[in-house]
């Protein structure tokens, strides 16, 4: 199948918008020069890309039967946000106001009008999707690499000054981590908070 060039270009400028588009989370709560959702989701990448190897090498020594697939894990981390091109970042408080399922059918469909122009369109769609759902391995790998990376910036905004970000590590207290690896390695995160950050 001949691949339409033309479409294709034009996705790469279109997802390039990503670099500049910050995640509104951070502008909400005063973090000057927050970071954008590329920055973002180079990070993801890059933890779940960490994490895979730490719990392949472990599987290695018997501590889990199976290997996570480091392709599917790039692949999810990778296309976490792309939806956000279309939609932008949508801040949590407008997404509790929306009803139901609304953001979800919504990202389901600026990722098929994305990735229209990929061959592997289904496949990676699919990977999405199982991200989206957490409903295998790799899935379940990268959002908590999602999470993860996000703390990582939120103490990284806090040593340079920030307040205001307690609620963000409050969220995180609460969550049920995916991985026994990922959740030590917030608890070790959130030790290093700065004294007068709070929470």
């Amino acid at each position: 199948m001949r691949v339409d060039r033309d479409a294709l270009l034009g996705l790469f400028l279109e997802t390039a918008t990503l670099k500049w588009m910050p995640r509104t989370g951070w502008g909400m709560r005063g973090v000057p020069q927050a970071e954008s959702v590329a920055e973002h989701s180079f990070g993801v990448a890059f933890v779940a890309l960490a994490l895979a190897d730490a719990l392949n090498g472990e599987s290695d020594e018997g501590a889990r039967s199976a290997r996570l697939d480091v392709e599917k894990v790039m692949i999810m981390a990778l296309l976490h946000d792309l939806a956000e091109v279309r939609l932008t970042d949508l801040p949590a408080p407008a997404v509790q106001l929306l009803p139901g399922s609304v953001k979800s059918q919504a990202e389901a469909k600026a990722m098929d009008e994305l990735l229209t122009p990929l061959p592997a369109m289904a496949r990676w769609k699919a990977l999405w999707q199982e991200f989206e759902d957490q409903s295998g391995p790799e899935g379940q790998l990268v959002r908590d690499a999602d999470k993860l990376e996000m703390m990582v910036q939120c103490l990284r905004y806090e040593q340079a000054g920030s307040r205001g970000l307690d609620e963000f590590w409050q969220a995180m207290d609460e969550r049920a981590w995916f991985y026994a690896v990922s959740a030590d390695l917030y608890a070790r995160l959130r030790a290093m908070r700065p004294a007068r950050g709070g929470a």
